[in-house]
């Protein structure tokens, strides 16, 4: 015969359970939440610092960060055309350090006249293959988001007939090209015709140039200047972002009086609202390079180890929110 269950004992019991049940589901919370494939490069030149490429990297290993910017110049310096190839050297210190290389800047000047350009072009299949024997994949540029001289069409038109010149002989070399759109008002405005400054706009201007090795170099500072949302993120795949710039923005102003070169480091001031950010990087699998770029005169006037050391610092704020 089984004895009554007492109210306080079916209470006690009961609370019991609950907990129990509130702890495995906290437990199963953590373990379905995705984790962070996202890696935090050291970029001096989007710093506004200047080192070697040996000294960034002996700075971003001081430092914990987990990657380093390429520098064209300096791979092109190590010629694999003798038995001892200082490339495949450079790559096996780089794995023991467990550092990576984050995008390399397109090396091609499209923003100017025809001559530059072409000129520039010809040149891009050498560089091209430099960064594939360095086994770099994500190549990166930005777009003017404004022009005295081309009217929106005419702009769009012309990036779409050279950028697509230019996807094509990174696509021969296994490199996809991330294009970065510019937002801040006080930028595009600047000029007689606007031109691309949001997602939406950017995502017209890859459909445009229509090859398959194309995507977005984000900027949570432009995110956060064209008013766009989680959300907006979340349309985006993994694949289609190529890297990731983080910042943050001053305070008291307003959207009409951001300057593009005035910005902060990663979550110190909690204007842009970065933990937005990168939870949707988070959540849709990023898993390239992601790198403060502050434009910010005070850390540009520090030492070159306490700059880097507060960037460090920050990216691990930042990292935190997640």
């Amino acid at each position: 015969m089984s004895t009554p269950t007492t109210r306080r004992q079916f209470l006690v019991t009961g609370a019991a359970a609950g907990l129990a049940l509130s702890a495995i589901a906290k437990l199963a919370a953590a373990t379905s939440a995705p984790q962070r494939k996202f890696f935090a490069i050291l970029s001096l030149g989007r710093l506004g610092l200047h080192a070697s490429f040996q000294e960034s990297v002996e700075l971003a290993t001081r430092y914990g960060f987990e990657g380093v910017d390429p520098d064209i110049s300096y791979l092109a310096s190590l010629s694999d055309d003798t038995l001892h190839a200082p490339l495949d050297d450079l790559k096996k210190d780089l794995l023991k350090r467990n550092l990576k290389f984050g995008a390399a800047g397109l090396p091609v000047e499209f923003r100017k006249d025809a001559e530059t350009f072409n000129s520039d072009l010809k040149k891009l299949p050498a560089a091209s293959a430099i960064l594939e024997r360095a086994g770099i994949g994500r190549v990166s540029t930005w777009i003017m988001p404004c022009s005295d001289d081309l009217t929106y069409l005419q702009n769009f038109r012309q990036h779409a007939e050279r950028l697509r010149l230019c996807a094509q002989v990174l696509a021969d070399h296994g490199q996809k090209l991330g294009l970065e759109y510019v937002s801040p008002r006080t930028l595009w405005r600047s000029q007689k015709y606007p031109f691309i400054h949001t997602l939406s706009e950017m995502k017209e201007l890859l459909a445009a140039i229509g090859t398959d090795n194309l995507g977005i170099q984000l900027d949570s500072w432009h995110w956060f200047n064209a008013q766009e949302t989680q959300q907006d993120l979340l349309t985006l795949r993994a694949q289609d972002v190529i890297t990731v710039d983080l910042n943050d923005a001053p305070t008291g102003l307003t959207l009409d009086q951001y300057r593009d070169d005035s910005r902060e480091l990663p979550a110190a001031t909690g204007v842009i609202p970065v933990k937005q950010f990168l939870d949707a990087l988070l959540q849709i699998g990023y898993d390239g390079p992601i790198q403060a770029e502050p434009f910010n005169a005070p850390l540009r006037a520090l030492p070159l180890d306490q700059a880097c050391a507060m960037t460090s610092d920050a990216m691990k704020k930042a990292f935190q929110l997640m």
